[in-house]
């Protein structure tokens, strides 16, 4: 039943359905339309990241513990040399006893400075490069003695007759003196932590030897007759005068060591190298005549400062 009418005789009721039927139209078109947009931006945006493959960013090494750069330090620490002599055969108209091979200590203190570069080429490894040098209190002396047995002689201890027996002493006065040395060797080491570097070294050695000797014969000669003991003279020959000979050797080191920074330029290091420079002959044709090899174990502590060390990005 119609209450009303509009103003062209429709009933006032179907008007207004006809309005909210128009406002519903509208409404429909306009929700269609934006999720139709927010489709196709979308799309867009899933396309324009499609195009732009994922690649990793460098890793960067924090700056503040950075290996890479020159550094310079200094070091002190101790030295167990060894020394290994040989003496050549003396040729005597005496029936003496040789001297049979022997080996001496030759320790001391050590101090010196160290010059370096290192590479950092990723979070974990350092390589590098270092040489130093040392002065050292390497010193040792010794002397050595052989004795024969008793042998039947004439009254000045030559081996003829048998009025009395003698007996002959050889004498050696050796000294050994490392009095410096220096290294120049690569450096390979892994980080266990940003400012820890544990590290094995290895390279060339050069070193200053110094060697003294002197040999000396002795005759003691007893009586009477073979038998006796009574002493009736003695006499001394230097068939080896003195000798010294001062030599600058060549030869190889290997070693490990920890170095730990404390801040960005300042480090602390534990070092351990053995030395071994080889064998040489000295006094060729003498009765000083020898040869002496010579290797060393070295344990020193140092510092370092390092200057102005880089960041380090490494390559993927």
């Amino acid at each position: 039943m119609l209450l009303s009418r509009d103003s062209l005789g429709r009933p006032w009721r179907l008007c207004c359905s006809w309005i909210s039927c128009f406002s519903r139209g509208i409404a429909m078109k306009i929700v269609t339309g934006v999720v139709v947009a927010s489709l196709v931006a979308t799309s867009a945006l899933a396309a324009d990241l499609a195009s732009k493959p994922y690649v990793k960013a460098p890793a960067v090494v924090d700056p503040v513990w950075s290996w890479t750069g020159f550094y310079a330090g200094l070091n002190a620490g101790y030295s167990w040399g060894r020394a290994e002599t040989t003496v050549a055969p003396i040729a005597l108209p005496f029936p003496v006893t040789q001297f049979s091979a022997f080996g001496q200590n030759v320790d001391g203190w050590l101090a010196g400075g160290q010059l370096g570069y290192n590479w950092q080429l990723d979070p974990k490894w350092v390589v590098g490069l270092e040489g130093d040098i040392q002065a050292t209190g390497e010193r040792s002396s010794r002397t050595v003695t052989t004795t024969s047995a008793r042998y039947g002689s004439n009254i000045i201890g030559l081996p003829f007759g048998t009025d009395f027996n003698s007996i002959a002493t050889l004498t050696a006065n050796l000294s050994y003196d490392l009095q410096w040395f220096a290294t120049f060797r690569g450096r390979v080491g892994i980080l266990s932590d940003p400012q820890t570097l544990w590290y094995a070294t290895g390279g060339l050695a050069v070193g200053e030897f110094k060697y003294s000797s002197a040999t000396a014969l002795g005759i003691q000669v007893f009586g009477p007759g073979l038998g006796g003991t009574t002493p009736l003279g003695g006499f001394s020959f230097p068939i080896g005068a003195g000798a010294t000979s001062t030599d600058t050797r060549v030869g190889w080191t290997v070693g490990a060591g920890v170095e730990r920074k404390f801040t960005r330029n300042w480090s602390a290091k534990l070092e351990y190298l053995y030395m071994d420079f080889g064998s040489k002959s000295y006094f060729a044709g003498t009765a000083n005549q020898a040869d002496v090899s010579f290797h060393d174990h070295v344990l020193r502590a140092g510092f370092n400062y390092a200057f102005t060390p880089t960041p380090v990005v490494a390559k993927y």
